[in-house]
């Protein structure tokens, strides 16, 4: 059965969309959908009749003016921008614009998608990599051969995972060949994280690498022999100075032999 476009009802297909949507015309809001309703904390008699610009801040108004009116002979490209909420708060959003017919006046649909959430990941995931930048940097030299890798702050499953592919690299290219790490500045691990972080030291062990841990909370000792991990094979001390003593006697004996 075929419809024709006159029988469907537009304004109750936007009444009904998930998306955010505003209708104006002469920078004058004629109508916003209840989504719209939702984002801005507001309601359609407080909103039908204001300007549009007054939802962004001072220093975008002139090009979002410039926007719109460009927006009547053609859609207008998708923007990121911040806008503001009737509450105050601030939120930073994806606008898109393009023209439509109101009766005959013509107007500017213009959809509002809220990034905030996205932005966030994306803050997260930036600042976790500048972390792990930060971390894979900090393998510190002690002796000719051996060194620090000092762990801390919170270790999710990403961060361990991507240790697991960047600390064998960074031992080959130090030529290190004993490595502590130490765990004394981690707060926060969990099952699959411990099973992540040990599997460094196998790695390390097959490029002839040898590991002592030292830090390992009696917790977090309980969680890897929980997860069935064999520490028996892993030399584990209690500080990075007990560590280097153990070394010491290590280099020793191999000296004497």
């Amino acid at each position: 059965m075929s419809v024709s476009v006159t029988e469907i009802d537009y304004i109750e297909v936007m009444e009904y969309s998930r998306d955010p949507l505003i209708i104006h015309t002469d920078y004058t809001v004629l109508y916003i959908n209840h989504a719209a309703e939702e984002f801005f904390r507001s309601n359609k008699e407080s909103m039908i009749g204001e300007s549009p610009l007054d939802i962004f801040q001072e220093s975008s108004k002139a090009a979002i003016r410039q926007r719109i009116q460009s927006a009547y002979g053609k859609p207008a490209d998708v923007i990121e921008e911040t806008v503001y909420r009737m509450d105050g708060t601030r939120v930073e959003v994806e606008l898109y614009c393009h023209p439509v017919k109101v009766g005959d006046t013509l107007a500017i649909q213009t959809y509002v998608w809220d990034i905030s959430k996205r932005r966030e990941t994306e803050k997260n995931q930036h600042d976790m990599n500048e972390e792990i930048n930060e971390l894979s940097a900090t393998i510190v030299p002690l002796l000719d051969d051996v060194a620090v890798l000092p762990l801390r702050g919170k270790i999710g499953q990403e961060k361990a995972m991507t240790l697991l592919e960047l600390i064998p690299e960074k031992v080959k290219e130090q030529n290190v060949n004993r490595l502590i790490i130490d765990f004394s500045g981690v707060y926060t691990l969990d099952r699959m994280v411990i099973d992540y972080l040990f599997k460094i030291t196998n790695v390390l062990s097959l490029l002839g690498v040898h590991s002592i841990i030292s830090g390992v909370r009696p917790e977090l000792a309980v969680e890897a022999i929980g997860l069935g991990i064999d520490l028996s094979s892993i030399p584990t001390v209690a500080t990075v100075k007990e560590a280097l003593a153990q070394i010491g006697m290590i280099l020793q004996e191999q000296n004497q032999s």
